[in-house]
């Protein structure tokens, strides 16, 4: 991602569309999740604290990534710097949520029935390296700022997956239900692409990179799903 390459733009305005993007799919995948807890279709047990737990840390980190976009589109960028760090930190306690709420859920009988143990466990344990790996990318470019917010604004695509699940026909729909989410994914990273058009005359390279990521995740955990050593270790934990 050549930086001398990006065109110039109206930073003023791509950082006013990255606030109101960030926080219709913010609002959107909390509300996916409320939906499905009120229809009662939660897979584990309310006694379970993890649950609450990785909950609350998600929340946490969808409502910090709106008010990052909201402090950089008012210019609020000290205020905006110093959330950042805070944000770093946060990213790895998401990381580490993700990683672990995965294998509880497996471990407990809590894997939707539409997924294998084997894809359910390749879904969670590389879902949480690729938003960790985006939001990684996005620190060693925040003096880029088109970049950066570009990269950040994929790692919040790439956790969208979840919440698509828990809306979508999935039993319907399996085994291809992966595929249809990451299409739909791939059609918020072409709002984005769209977005860079109308505002650069271009793709942006971040964005192109992003879909190609959401793209490699959904081949890496359909091959990992079919590997006898991943579904051994999937069969163990859910045994255990």
């Amino acid at each position: 991602m050549d930086s001398a390459a990006v065109p110039a733009m109206d930073k003023v305005g791509d950082a006013a569309w990255f606030r109101r993007f960030t926080t219709i799919l913010a609002v959107f995948i909390v509300a996916c999740f409320a939906l499905n807890a009120v229809l009662g279709r939660a897979a584990y047990s309310y006694t379970l604290f993890w649950p609450h737990a990785h909950a609350l840390v998600m929340i946490s980190w969808l409502a910090l990534h709106v008010f990052q976009a909201r402090h950089a589109a008012g210019g609020d960028l000290a205020r905006h710097r110093r959330l950042g760090w805070i944000g770093a930190y946060l990213a790895v306690i998401v990381v580490g949520s993700m990683s672990f709420s995965g294998v509880a859920a497996l471990r407990g009988g809590y894997v939707p029935p539409f997924y294998s143990p084997a894809y359910f466990l390749a879904l969670t344990q590389v879902g949480a390296v690729v938003f960790g790996g985006l939001v990684f990318a996005a620190i060693t470019r925040r003096s880029q700022t088109d970049f950066h917010r570009r990269l950040i604004t994929g790692s919040l695509i790439a956790i969208a997956s979840p919440a698509l699940g828990r809306v979508l026909p999935m039993p319907l729909i399996a085994p291809w239900g992966g595929w249809l989410i990451l299409a739909i994914q791939l059609g918020l990273v072409g709002v984005m692409a769209l977005h860079d058009r109308r505002t650069m005359g271009r793709i942006h390279p971040s964005t192109a990179t992003v879909g190609g990521i959401l793209a490699m995740t959904e081949v890496l955990v359909s091959l990992a799903a079919t590997n006898r050593m991943v579904q051994e270790l999937a069969a163990s934990i859910a045994g255990g």
